[in-house]
């Protein structure tokens, strides 16, 4: 009896610091979802409960680039993971890739999702390049932005095209002729071979779904767009200027403190960090950075004195 008494206390104790402590996935499963837009679907992946935060992946990602980060944001936030127009398991549009047209999209999938007040935007890659219209074409229902590797059309993404053959390559017409199913992973593997931490890249999601002939489409149509994203950012950059928070985060071994200098363009109040041991690929890099710095930038309630490391994420 002694025994079982003292086994019954151990379980007790055990079973309360777990409670204290949460779940590992204290948002709860993932529901995947679609909503119809312009005639087509937005698939999404949503999770937990409080104020909607919105992930927006980039080029050779899915809503898969924030799956390692998805649980812990989920404790705080209502997580919606959308799949970009023509990627992933959203349709193939016919056109509309500029990324003003993207945002107003997923905005509108925003909405059909439940959300029709402010949201939070987290965004990677050609993901911020959509998030930056989202913000500022409805600003009323943004109040905090931040964008990681992400350069604007107008504002350095141009001076990117001397660096990497990939940006006029995608341009062409030639692409879909060139690039097959065949071919695109040894395309795919060129830039995930070229991040920090390659080894945490989730090759097969991405092979699977840019094996597709759709979503390779879709991805050179958000580049053939971007002439047009730059005189509409350019336009737009003084008279729509952004007067919410925008932390602007580079990886250490990529673009660093070039992000934010982009978004000091078209934004007021803008916070520069460069994350640690990460190049462009950050979310799946280093995800604990990741989702350290976004529970500071995007907390609920007032947090800690953070470390050095995350100084600069803080609200």
């Amino acid at each position: 009896m002694r025994r079982l008494t003292l086994f019954a206390i151990i379980a007790a104790l055990v079973a309360l610091f777990t409670s204290a402590a949460g779940p590992a996935n204290a948002g709860g499963d993932l529901k995947h979802g679609k909503v119809t837009v312009d005639g087509g679907s937005i698939h999404y992946v949503k999770a937990g409960n409080g104020p909607p935060l919105v992930l927006l992946h980039g080029w050779l990602g899915t809503w898969y680039t924030w799956n390692k980060v998805i649980p812990e944001l989920a404790r705080d936030h209502t997580v919606i993971a959308i799949d970009l127009p023509g990627l992933g398991d959203s349709s193939v549009y016919a056109n509309g890739y500029d990324k003003a047209t993207t945002a107003r999209r997923v905005r509108d999938a925003v909405r059909k999702i439940g959300f029709r007040g402010q949201v939070e935007l987290l965004a990677h890659d050609v993901g911020g390049q959509v998030a930056y219209p989202y913000a500022r074409d409805f600003p009323t229902e943004v109040s905090r932005l931040m964008v990681i590797e992400s350069v604007l059309p107008g504002f350095g993404q141009e001076d990117f095209y001397a660096w990497s053959w990939h940006f006029l390559f995608n341009m062409s017409p030639l692409a879909e002729a060139v690039i097959d199913r065949d071919d695109v992973k040894p395309v795919l593997d060129y830039f995930y071979d070229g991040a920090r931490h390659p080894e945490n890249i989730p090759r097969q999601e991405y092979y699977k779904a840019y094996g597709e002939p759709g979503d390779r489409h879709a991805g050179y149509e958000y580049y053939r767009s971007l002439a047009a994203d730059s005189a509409d950012n350019q336009a737009n950059a003084t008279a729509k200027q952004l007067h919410i928070p925008v932390l602007a985060a580079g990886g250490e071994f990529s673009l660093g403190g070039m992000i934010a200098a982009s978004f000091g363009h078209v934004a007021d109040d803008v916070r520069e960090v460069v994350v640690p041991d990460a190049g462009h690929f950050v979310p799946e890099e280093t995800p604990r950075y990741t989702i350290d710095c976004a529970k500071l930038f995007f907390a609920n309630t007032p947090q800690p004195a953070p470390p050095a490391s995350l100084a600069g994420c803080a609200a």
